[in-house]
């Protein structure tokens, strides 16, 4: 289906997220894509602190794995986006490549199978990352392929746009403190020092085992993934 200008500038012109969101599927239905996603994130995505802002038509059975921000940061597409500007192609070969084989596999079922995306790298160190997908392969035709990897990037530029008028405010916005206990922060503490679970059971007179209960309470309150990301993260928040 043709894509005029106008439907372009309907992108750049929606006003909230549900807006965004309906007038980016009905591009990447026009680009015969079922599936799209955009996200407007401050600061890069393997960051503790980053904040993240999206819309996307994800299929319900796939959300919680798509919320799944450490598998995030192992998809080669992800990196590949915050390290160029330049639209690209993905399908099962890239991930193989990159030895992430059992991701795509993990990820072609609910049809993200090949897709096209880009990366848009702002001032303030913003990134918005948009992309489309489908399970079927693309066409082998150079000018039509050509063509998608255009209107992919002329619409990033209107999506983004409206995403920053959206959620700009949002990124801006300080993070809640997280409500961490004085046991949860001097465990945190002596990690920062470096020191082990045993021996911070032994500094505090508890076991190595409590400690760890508390690390992981500390881990599950600053939505991290590891002891040394809650460290980072209490120092950029200014609790440590």
């Amino acid at each position: 289906m043709e894509i005029r200008l106008q439907d372009y500038t309907n992108v750049g012109l929606a006003t909230s997220a549900p807006e965004l969101q309906n007038q980016l599927v009905r591009m990447a239905e026009r680009m015969e894509f079922g599936l799209v996603s955009a996200v407007l994130m401050k600061g890069p995505f393997n960051a503790p602190d980053v904040v993240i802002r999206s819309v996307a038509n994800t299929p319900a059975a796939f959300l919680e794995i798509s919320r799944n921000l450490d598998q995030a940061r192992t998809d080669p597409v992800l990196h590949r986006l915050m390290q160029s500007s330049v639209p690209f192609i993905y399908d099962q070969k890239l991930y193989a490549d990159a030895g992430a084989g059992d991701l795509w596999e993990e990820q072609a079922p609910f049809g993200y199978c090949t897709g096209i995306s880009v990366g848009l790298h702002l001032p303030n160190d913003r990134h918005f990352l948009l992309g489309v997908d489908r399970p079927k392969n693309l066409p082998r035709s150079e000018s039509k392929l050509t063509r998608m990897l255009a209107d992919l990037q002329l619409l990033a530029v209107h999506a983004q746009y409206a995403a920053q008028q959206i959620f700009d405010d949002e990124l801006e916005a300080p993070e809640p403190r997280p409500n961490l206990t004085p046991r949860e922060l001097e465990c945190l503490r002596w990690t920062m020092d470096g020191k082990s679970a045993y021996v911070t059971g032994q500094i505090l007179s508890i076991s190595a085992s409590a400690v760890n209960f508390h690390l992981q309470n500390a881990m599950r309150k600053l939505d991290v993934a590891s002891k040394h990301q809650a460290v980072l993260k209490c120092v950029n928040l200014g609790i440590l």
